[in-house]
């Protein structure tokens, strides 16, 4: 199997036990199911002057091993990010990418900005404990969906209050669009071989749907390449490693916003 193929057979096994001792109808019933309303992701990329940068906060990969160790506190980083940044994602796969949900939940009680938990998700269960932990926002792989699957987990995250990313990696996964999905990201990583091409976005944002908002993800390491992404259409830029690989991801973070503004002020 490739790497993606290991992750989701992983995945539907970690989730069973769970599905069993905390259903969909427990997590509508505690966390942040219905107290707290939905940040908007879409709404924070389309504001005038927006830094488009959704800062991810990502433990290891399966390529780089560990960035930072469970020692690494998340609240200092999210703090940072939360100044500038237009949303923040929270990887929540512990096998592979060493994240919990814990991660979400500080990430959501110490800021005010949209927070998407990214994960591999292959079962509505997953959506509403992403809710029911703080997410505003849900990533929906096509890699790893059926279009129908990407349809019913959609169109049930808008239900609850979830926005949603679609992640595709080519054109043909275009086809898993939907109504009901609420912005396209186009990852620059092939999950399959985790080899990285940001021509990979600048070949498909021409056939995004102009009324999704465009995110590009993975390989954005310099401001000159959010520079290029941005005049070629894109509205948001997901970027994880490039900070989290530095000794101070927070202070990273702000370097690199600093050094955007001076570049398209």
């Amino acid at each position: 199997m490739d790497i993606l193929e290991t992750i989701v057979a992983s995945k539907r096994k970690e989730i069973e036990p769970f599905k069993i001792k905390s259903p969909i109808s427990r997590f509508e019933k505690e966390g942040f199911f219905w107290e707290i309303g939905n940040r908007s992701l879409v709404q924070q990329l389309l504001i005038p002057g927006s830094t488009g940068i959704i800062a991810e906060f990502k433990r290891k990969s399966p390529s780089k091993g560990w960035f930072k160790t469970k020692e690494q506190e998340v609240e200092p980083v999210v703090r940072a990010y939360n100044q500038s940044a237009a949303g923040i994602s929270v990887l929540t796969d512990e096998p592979f990418f060493g994240g919990d949900l814990d991660d979400l939940i500080q990430t959501k009680v110490v800021t005010d900005i949209p927070v998407l938990r990214k994960d591999f998700i292959i079962d509505q269960w997953q959506i509403a404990e992403a809710k029911a932990f703080g997410a505003d926002v849900i990533l929906l792989i096509a890699a790893c969906l059926s279009p129908e699957e990407v349809k019913q987990f959609a169109t049930y995250a808008k239900s609850i209050g979830l926005e949603s990313i679609l992640e595709i990696h080519n054109e043909e996964e275009l086809g898993h669009c939907c109504d009901e999905v609420s912005m396209l990201g186009v990852n620059n990583r092939n999950l399959k071989t985790f080899e990285v091409d940001i021509n990979t976005s600048l070949n498909l944002i021409s056939k995004i749907p102009a009324e999704k908002p465009a995110i590009a993800e993975s390989g954005i390491s310099s401001t000159g390449a959010i520079v290029t992404l941005r005049q070629a259409g894109f509205r948001g830029f997901l970027i994880g490693e490039n900070f989290m690989k530095e000794t101070d991801p927070g202070k990273a973070f702000e370097t690199f916003v600093a050094s955007l503004k001076d570049e398209t002020d």
